[in-house]
C-alpha cells in the first residue's frame, strides 16, 4: 500500500513540473525589454536542448516560471543565462542578432 501511495505522489509531482514547462507549440512573451518583446518558443528550444534540466539549474533558471530571473544583455554577452548557448557555437550568437529574439516596438 505504501508503494502505491509513493508512486502516486511521485507521478503527481512529475506531472506538476511538466505542466509548468513551455511545451512544444507554446510561445511565451517577455514584454519588459526596451528593445522590444522577446518571444521564447518552446518547440525550438525543446529541439535544441537535451532536456529541460540543461537550462533549468540552480545557476541558470532554477524555476520553470516566467519572471523569476532578471535577464540582461550584459549577462547574455558574458555567457550566462541565454548566453550559455547563444554564443555562436551551440546556437546563434546573441551579439549582432537582436532581431532573432527581440521584436522591435512599433513606432
Amino acid at each position: 500500500m505504501h508503494r502505491i501511495v509513493a508512486c502516486l505522489v511521485a507521478m503527481l509531482l512529475i506531472s506538476a513540473g511538466l505542466a509548468l514547462a513551455v511545451p512544444s507549440g507554446k510561445v511565451i512573451e517577455f514584454k519588459n525589454s526596451s528593445m522590444g518583446i522577446v518571444k521564447f518558443d518552446g518547440a525550438v528550444h525543446k529541439k535544441a536542448a537535451a532536456s529541460c534540466k540543461e537550462c533549468h539549474t540552480d545557476g541558470m533558471f532554477p524555476q520553470m516560471k516566467q519572471g523569476t530571473v532578471k535577464i540582461t544583455m550584459e549577462q547574455i554577452y558574458a555567457g550566462k543565462l541565454c548566453g550559455a548557448c547563444h554564443n555562436g557555437k551551440k546556437a546563434f550568437e546573441a551579439k549582432g542578432n537582436c532581431q532573432r529574439c527581440h521584436i522591435p516596438p512599433k513606432k
